[in-house]
């Protein structure tokens, strides 16, 4: 048997983390036994559709690597094929148009409420002639087996069976003529020559229905498995309308795919205690057998750690490239500064995204004006001028650049003055790149270069000397 798996998302709303696991999860069968992977869109929803959100769905797989051996398919292009099967059912008998109008549907399930028992349609229009009736508006609905048992076995939870008297004579065809998704699907799954479907716990009480409806074409079942919720780490479910980040913003965000993919496919599944996968383990070592029933909370924490770990172990190139990308977003210039790579390995230990990075890293290429009023009145004051003015003079006399030379002067300076050496640290940290936090400092003085630094130093010499000046004046006055 060739796999072939699917990955059919409903484009109503952002591709949120439990929509990517099971791309992630169907894609991943596939790759493992050398099968086909498809993309499908189910966009029959008119009007709940998001044109949006088949960009978000088709870029988002994409960033992520989770290629597609056909597709993407719209269920929107195929309600020709869909009308021809419903017509053949009509034919055959398997299908019958129901006149029942909603009120009615809608008093019928009060009072069946009332009366305690499940509310379904009472299969009124199943054995009527209708063939006298004209110009009333209609639905079509399947002729569900009234009697028996559905038994599938899946492959996440085991034997799962339904009565068939627990399930109605379910809408394939609506009033205005448009097919419905347990329809649509099972014909897709069909025509598509899907083995495997892999996807939410929320879809196993529509299995039955299309179990039957396979049936009844005398058409293969495919296997299921049906992966259990995530949730957030509220413990609320995640939903494409409500709590959930479109994938792209993980992008945005600064998370590299190789991390998401890692972090998602744990996400309910497991290979001992081994946390890292790459896509090639990925691939090699995912089964069904391993995923768990137990519902999976999603942690920003573990994210964070895992997206840290790619950004210091995957090919520097490859990170960079990425980075460049950021770098460009924030408006950033780095033709007139250090090479990026040196300025990315300096930085990539101290973050847990490629855009805090890319934020950090912004001293190295651009000028800035304003200090921290917090930061300004601790460190320029009087005295720390003198500091400045003799770091000045010795880096502008080096007559070479490199980090060995500048860690000389700085001790040096700090021996004559006897000063502590973290003093002199920070008061240059704070002078070169506005923070009170970065790397080694004399790492950073090398990248930022002579000349950014020596007119750094200098602009804070002058904004002490000011500074002094206008305090000075105030306590005269």
């Amino acid at each position: 048997m060739k796999v072939k798996t699917r990955f059919a998302p409903s484009p109503t709303g952002n591709l949120h983390i439990g929509g990517i696991r099971t791309a992630l999860y169907s894609w991943l069968f596939a790759r493992h036994y050398n099968g086909k992977f498809i993309l499908r869109i189910e966009d029959t929803d008119i009007e709940r559709f998001n044109s949006e959100s088949v960009n978000s769905i088709l870029n988002g797989l994409k960033w992520l690597g989770l290629n597609w051996d056909e597709g993407p398919y719209f269920q929107t292009k195929r309600i020709k094929r869909y009308k021809e099967v419903i017509n053949n059912m009509l034919d055959k008998g398997s299908a019958y148009k129901c006149f029942c109008s909603s009120k009615k549907i809608e008093e019928e399930r009060k009072k069946q409420i009332s009366e305690g028992k499940k509310p379904r349609y009472n299969r009124m229009c199943r054995n009527l002639d209708n063939s006298n009736v004209f110009n009333k508006k209609y639905v079509i609905r399947f002729k569900n087996p009234i009697s028996g048992r559905v038994t599938f076995e899946d492959k996440v939870r085991g034997t799962i069976t339904f009565d068939n008297t627990e399930l109605d004579d379910f809408i394939i065809q609506r009033s205005n003529g448009t097919p419905t998704y347990n329809f649509c699907v099972v014909i897709d799954d069909l025509d598509m020559n899907i083995t495997h479907v892999i996807r939410g716990e929320d879809h196993i009480n529509n299995t039955p229905r299309q179990i039957n409806l396979l049936n009844s074409l005398s058409a293969k079942v495919p296997i299921y498995a049906h992966v259990s919720m995530i949730l957030d780490e509220e413990g609320c479910k995640f939903s494409k309308r409500t709590n959930s980040l479109s994938v792209l913003q993980y992008y945005k965000d600064g998370f590299l795919p190789e991390a998401l993919l890692n972090y998602i496919m744990r996400l309910g599944w497991s290979h001992g205690n081994q946390e890292i996968f790459s896509i090639t383990e990925m691939k090699k070592l995912f089964n069904l057998k391993h995923i768990t029933k137990s519902s999976s909370i999603f942690s920003m924490k573990k994210l964070f750690w895992l997206n840290k770990y790619y950004i210091n172990n995957l090919p520097l190139n490859y990170v960079c490239n990425y980075l460049k990308d950021y770098i460009k977003d924030e408006n950033i210039d780095i033709k007139n500064g250090p090479n990026l790579e040196s300025v990315f390995v300096l930085l990539r230990t101290r973050h847990d995204t490629l855009k805090e990075i890319v934020q950090s890293s912004r001293y190295f290429y651009e000028e800035f004006e304003i200090f921290n009023q917090k930061i300004f009145d601790q460190y320029f004051i009087t005295g720390n001028d003198c500091i400045l003015e003799k770091l000045y003079n010795k880096i502008k006399k080096m007559s070479i650049w490199n980090k060995e030379k500048l860690s000389i002067i700085i001790n040096d300076v700090c021996v004559k003055l006897k000063m502590q050496l973290r003093e002199i640290n920070m008061l240059l940290r704070v002078v070169l790149t506005g923070s009170t936090c970065s790397p080694n400092i004399t790492s950073v003085v090398f990248l930022i270069g002579r000349e950014k630094t020596l007119l750094r130093l200098k602009r804070a010499i002058s904004l002490i000397k000011e500074n002094t000046i206008k305090n000075k004046i105030k306590i005269e006055i």
